[in-house]
């Protein structure tokens, strides 16, 4: 833990958004923290149950910490995501100490205080972030004032799914450490592994561990290396999407040493350095309000009494990161150097008239998932690339199949993500549609996998597509595509117009994949 020391002024931070009551002191360093978890007697976070601990212990915690009341220049609190009641009592404490104290009140984004504290404790300026907490699974990154989500789930938070496994078994709450303790005894199982482009959904995995017969161990090895090999995989891809070279894990599952051995091995063989937080600061904690809310206030964000209600829905892309000026790296990286380009799961050996794309094994996946996942892919890949091109959809021509490794034309042209403006992004609307209506979805719809020539929009990397005319996959892919685009430009508004003018123009469902885009948007990735 970096040295607490003393500060003439300093910030007092309340946490509570979920299941831990935690106050700390942030002035040069961090001077003080004390945490009040609430532990249920059974099962899961009851939300009442858990304002209720947070209301009895508020007193006992705020003391425990605030010694000198008048060295406070400011109380920072949790202003959300997080669990409504939980919220409620905690930032009905934060104003009161405000008005008490007479000190600026600052709301702190919960996701971004993860962030933000990592980045001090570890020293990173510019990561990609994997976020992974009970009900929070993101991939982000920061680009031009926002941290952008680059993926996340699209159902269950990868925490809660632990949880859920967990008691259902029986274990005790929290659910992730016992997981860990008992893969260690276990063999893999394989499981249903869910990633669609750089998001992913837990759900069918955590029911399938659920429902499986095998022993225990066995059960809690197939679903750690399956859900953590998915997080690796969106974390890589959003870090070969975006060119940046650090990753840092928050969020209290990041504490599983099997999560950060899988990562830090990505990282190495990329080539890219790896952190996390020592476990003081990986948790919900009081000290990364406390800190966030520092450089806010430093930066002259402050929130009127009238303006502090509680956001449960508060997502990370919606907070201005006034206190960072810098525009964020993104796409430093060029499109390929000496005639090979690297991805997430390939090494694709660019020729004058060929392409040679080659799934190279990864030393973060157990063996048996990782030999499934080439294999299926590479044959699906091929399979579909043929089928959509026979419908008219721009695509690479297929040459060679083998079990890895996929010999197609090169299409020669721009990566789209280098050359975003609404002309080009119409022409990668008209690309989907026509993909859809051939009853495929990509899987992977980012800027990265679309190649701009001759007046049309070509689709290469199909790793992830799959068959599909229901609305839901259709409306994912879109989600998936949005999501890259607002995560990566500045006008993405002006962008997503163009997007749905070319896909309307040629796809005669898209008013309702369009609508369903706009409910999968919606969901809550929340508590």
């Amino acid at each position: 833990m970096p040295d607490m020391v003393p500060d003439n002024g300093l910030v007092l931070g309340l946490e509570g958004t979920a299941w831990n009551l935690s106050a700390a002191l942030f002035g040069d360093g961090l001077v003080a923290l004390h945490s009040s978890p609430y532990v249920p007697p059974k099962g899961g976070i009851h939300p009442r149950e858990a304002a209720q601990h947070h209301a009895s212990a508020m007193k006992e915690v705020v003391a425990r910490v605030l010694t000198e009341p008048e060295r406070i220049r400011a109380i920072a609190f949790s202003q959300g995501p997080g669990l409504g009641p939980s919220l409620r009592t905690v930032a009905t404490a934060a104003r009161a100490l405000s008005i008490a104290l007479d000190v600026p009140l600052v709301g702190v984004n919960h996701c971004v205080a993860h962030v933000e504290i990592g980045r001090w404790a570890t020293g990173f300026s510019d990561p990609i972030v994997l976020y992974a907490s009970g009900a929070n699974t993101q991939v982000l990154g920061y680009l031009n004032g926002r941290y952008r989500i680059f993926g996340e789930t699209l159902d269950i938070g990868l925490g809660n799914g632990l949880d859920k496994f967990a008691r259902s078994h029986d274990l005790p709450h929290p659910g992730g450490p016992a997981i860990e303790r008992l893969a260690r005894e276990g063999n893999y199982i394989e499981l249903p592994y869910t990633v669609k482009g750089m998001d992913l959904a837990f759900s069918g995995l955590i029911s399938a561990a659920q429902e499986s017969s095998a022993p225990l161990e066995d059960v809690c090895s197939g679903l750690q290396e399956t859900a953590f090999a998915m997080c690796v995989e969106v974390t890589e891809r959003a870090l070969a999407h975006a060119g940046k070279n650090e990753v840092l894990l928050v969020g209290g599952v990041g504490a599983n040493g099997r999560l950060q051995e899988m990562l830090r091995v990505m990282c190495e063989e990329r080539g890219a350095a790896f952190a996390v937080p020592e476990r003081t600061f990986l948790g919900d904690n009081g000290a990364m309000i406390a800190y966030t809310g520092k450089v806010m206030l430093e930066h002259g964000v402050t929130l009127p009494l009238d303006q502090s209600q509680i956001r449960p829905g508060y997502r990370a892309d919606e907070v201005e990161v006034a206190w960072r000026t810098e525009p964020g790296e993104v796409f430093s990286i060029g499109p390929h150097e000496g005639g090979v380009a690297r991805g997430a799961e390939a090494v694709v050996e660019i020729g004058e008239e060929d392409v040679v794309k080659r799934r190279t094994s990864k030393r973060y996946r157990y063996p048996a998932l990782d030999r499934r996942l080439i294999a299926e892919r590479t044959r699906a890949e091929a399979r579909l690339i043929a089928t959509a091109r026979r419908a008219g959809v721009p695509t690479p021509v297929i040459r060679d199949v083998t079990a890895d490794t996929i010999v197609m034309e090169r299409v020669k042209g721009e990566v789209l993500k280098y050359v975003t403006a609404p002309e080009t992004i119409r022409l990668a609307g008209e690309a989907v549609g026509r993909l859809h209506g051939t009853g495929i979805v990509h899987g992977d719809l980012t800027t990265s996998n679309m190649i701009v020539r001759d007046g049309q929009c070509a689709l290469i990397d199909f790793g992830l597509a799959s068959t599909s005319s229901e609305v839901e996959s259709r409306g994912v892919d879109l989600h998936v595509f949005f999501q890259t685009l607002e995560s990566t430009t500045e006008n993405f508004e002006e962008l997503k117009a163009a997007f749905v003018e070319g896909y309307a123009g040629v796809f005669p469902e898209a008013d309702e994949v369009l609508a369903r885009e706009h409910e999968v948007e919606l969901r809550g990735r929340y508590l």
